[in-house]
């Protein structure tokens, strides 16, 4: 994997990424719009630190909209550019290409949870505490590489099928409501949760929550992150193979 493709790739995908206008407004409305509405809904919860949840809550749901948005969208665009067979038949490979694509947006993305922590401040006076202000950073740094993971993840699904635009749409909310990202999957139902811990993005938000508390088990803590990059290996060894047998990478429908 070329790090100069890697890092390339990285400043062209943001600067492309912050023109769009439904990027800028999912990484500047949006975490502003939910820090309101989650503060609301969790005031009168009891909860002793519940700006965690509204902060961290309101912060990754712009996170993921920016995911699905960008990191996904991404597919679709070079797609219908006619690029994306290139790309993946190019000398740089589309390991690269693509990680390069969803770094740059990952780390862009990160500013909704600084957004949502600035707008709680500012209109409602109440500071997010830390439990463990060295584990958060440790953490946070975690919970990029799981996001990563997940985009990569979504991404490669999505050269499965020339129904981008569709999909894309359709994961933003069950996604936000299956995995936690506003309230602990305990409270789901039995059934439901089964498949609350089936999917991914389950892991990187307890990981994400982990470090926002304070991580007391490390080990648990690894065994995490290391079920999303294990994930993350399978599935794109697999959709590899699929892309190449389906050959469904061009325009034509």
């Amino acid at each position: 994997m070329s790090l100069a493709v890697l890092l390339s790739t990285m400043r062209v995908q943001m600067k492309q990424s912050f023109a769009r206008p439904m990027f800028r407004f999912c990484l500047i409305a949006n975490p502003i719009l939910n820090t309101i509405l989650l503060y609301e809904m969790y005031r009168n919860s009891g909860e002793e630190n519940f700006m965690a949840y509204v902060v961290l809550g309101a912060g990754l749901m712009g996170l993921w909209s920016c995911i699905c948005f960008s990191s996904a969208g991404d597919i679709n665009r070079e797609r219908h550019s006619g690029t994306l067979a290139l790309i993946f038949a190019a000398p740089a490979s589309f390991p690269s290409i693509i990680l390069g694509k969803i770094v740059g947006n990952t780390l862009m993305s990160l500013l909704t949870l600084g957004i949502s922590l600035v707008t709680a401040v500012a209109l409602f006076r109440v500071l997010l505490r830390l439990g463990s202000p060295l584990y958060f950073l440790l953490a946070l740094l975690a919970a990029v590489l799981a996001f990563v993971v997940i985009s990569s993840v979504v991404a490669c699904l999505l050269t499965l099928s020339r129904k981008t635009e569709l999909y894309m749409n359709c994961i933003e909310i069950p996604i936000i409501l299956l995995c936690g990202f506003v309230f602990p999957v305990t409270v789901l139902p039995t059934g439901v949760r089964a498949v609350s811990y089936a999917l991914s993005p389950t892991y990187a938000v307890e990981l994400l929550r982990m470090s926002v508390w304070g991580v007391d088990d490390s080990a648990a803590f690894w065994q995490k992150l290391g079920v999303l990059l294990g994930l993350t290996a399978l599935l794109y060894r697999r959709i590899d193979r699929r892309v190449r047998i389906a050959a469904t990478l061009e325009v034509s429908r």
